[in-house]
């Protein structure tokens, strides 16, 4: 990595904390972590036009399509949201921790945001340099070949890091920073694949590569809406968060509670074949709709990718669903889901009374969203601003809120056995041994 001068590190750091940059105005992307599509999803295939989901550019994410009445009819009673994770059986360790403003984390970020835009630019000087077209031509394929490597470099380093938190070689602070550092660097070399298509197409008898837009949405696979917002986190940007962690040697899966929505993400290396064979549309569409049929049945699913690797969307009413299916084995190996709370149907409930409190705790699945609301025992109104804690196993009880007007907080469940605590001094009501149930997995792993 080339060192950059102390200034202009200590420029990069003031400015995004300062909120006067967005999480990806360093690399020149919009400021959603789905965005940086070189079209919509289906266009590539020539399909027709999907089902549009308006971008805000404020809350940074895909805000959920309207409903399609003609579509489906919605069972409410019966709705799950199928999820990935961690592969049943292995070993895999959890854990989590809130994450907020962080000088440190945020400097290191624009450091390697910033060396990754400075090596962009380079590129594009030297091929817009060439003497001749033919030259030109052989630099843009030297480039692309270079970010080819890259990203098998960039799998690697994922891989590795998954496998390092779950022998305990990392902490989750470690791993998320390394989770959220591979995003940037894939991130910033799908705008370099945006610069050298461009060039590509400016070149007299010289056509992009086929190869381009497989390579692109190769590079989508690394990015992630919890990473996203650990990055916005970071630079102060928006308010900390408690963020769910769990891996295994060849898996992740991160989750948070962010602004009214469950948002996840999980990453699984064993169920990606990265030599398999070219994926269609339709095939990947299927699959995904026979891993979520609930899901799949809210909206219609939209499909852009090319070669081994499609990316399926479906906004949905309730949120957003997202997978990478793979060549090859034909199963999703990426997914990011974006449920608004409300809607949430994946829950258990147990409850508790005492000391003039009634404590309800709708829990979920490991890393899943867990509400807990407390009543006045006697009257049924719902109690505010008092302490809700948390420990999980042997640990020590930490504060995850206060309860809003309606008597609620939230938070992200452990992977383990956990105690709840409703605290007002001299109050206090405890919901002792609270297990996660179990995780609602797509039909393939069932």
């Amino acid at each position: 990595m080339r060192a950059l001068p102390i200034a202009l590190a200590a420029l990069l750091l003031i400015a995004p904390i300062a909120g006067a940059v967005s999480p990806a105005a360093v690399v020149g992307a919009v400021p959603d972590s789905d965005a940086g599509d070189a079209a919509p999803d289906s266009a590539a295939a020539g399909d027709a036009a999907p089902d549009s989901a308006s971008v805000d550019a404020t809350a940074g994410a895909l805000a959920p399509a309207e409903p399609d009445g003609e579509h489906r009819q919605v069972d409410e009673g019966n709705l799950t949201f199928r999820t990935l994770s961690t592969p049943d059986g292995v070993d895999a360790r959890t854990g989590g921790g809130v994450r907020g403003a962080d000088i440190g984390s945020s400097l290191g970020f624009a450091v390697d945001e910033t060396d990754a835009a400075m090596e962009t630019a380079a590129v594009v000087r030297r091929i817009e340099s060439a003497e001749s077209n033919t030259e030109r031509q052989r630099r843009i394929l030297a480039a692309i070949n270079r970010v080819e490597r890259d990203e098998v470099t960039l799998n690697s380093r994922q891989t590795e890091a998954f496998s390092a938190h779950a022998a305990g070689e990392l902490s989750d602070r470690e791993f998320l920073d390394e989770l959220v550092r591979i995003a940037a660097t894939a991130r910033e070399y799908d705008e370099r694949i945006e610069e050298l298509d461009a060039l590509a197409e400016e070149t007299d008898g010289f056509s992009p590569p086929a190869r381009l837009d497989e390579l692109q949405v190769a590079l989508q696979v690394y990015e992630g809406p919890v990473r996203e917002h650990a990055l916005s986190a970071a630079r102060g940007e928006m308010s900390a968060t408690e963020v769910y962690v769990e891996s295994s040697d060849r898996s992740v899966v991160l989750a948070a509670i962010i602004d009214g929505q469950y948002v996840r993400e999980v990453f699984r290396v064993d169920r990606w074949d990265r030599g398999g064979g070219a994926i269609g549309n339709d095939e990947a569409i299927e699959a995904t709709a026979d891993a979520y049929p609930e899901t799949t049945s809210l909206r219609e699913p939209d499909a852009f990718g090319a070669g081994s690797v499609q990316r399926i969307t479906v906004p949905h009413e309730f949120g957003l669903l997202r997978t990478f299916v793979s060549g090859g084995t034909l199963r999703a190996f990426v997914e990011h889901q974006r449920i608004d709370l409300d809607a949430f149907p994946d829950t258990e409930s147990v409850t508790e009374s005492g000391d003039g409190f009634a404590v309800t705790v709708d829990r979920s699945y490991a890393g899943g969203p867990v509400t807990v609301t407390v009543h006045d025992e006697e009257t049924g109104d719902p109690v505010s601003d008092v302490t809700v804690t948390k420990s999980v196993g042997d640990g020590d009880s930490r504060a995850i809120g206060t309860t809003n007007a309606d008597g609620v907080v939230r938070t992200v469940s452990p992977g383990e056995t956990y105690r709840v605590t409703v605290v007002d001094e001299p109050r206090a009501v405890f919901v002792d041994e609270i297990e996660p149930i179990a995780t609602p997995r797509p039909i393939d792993e069932e």
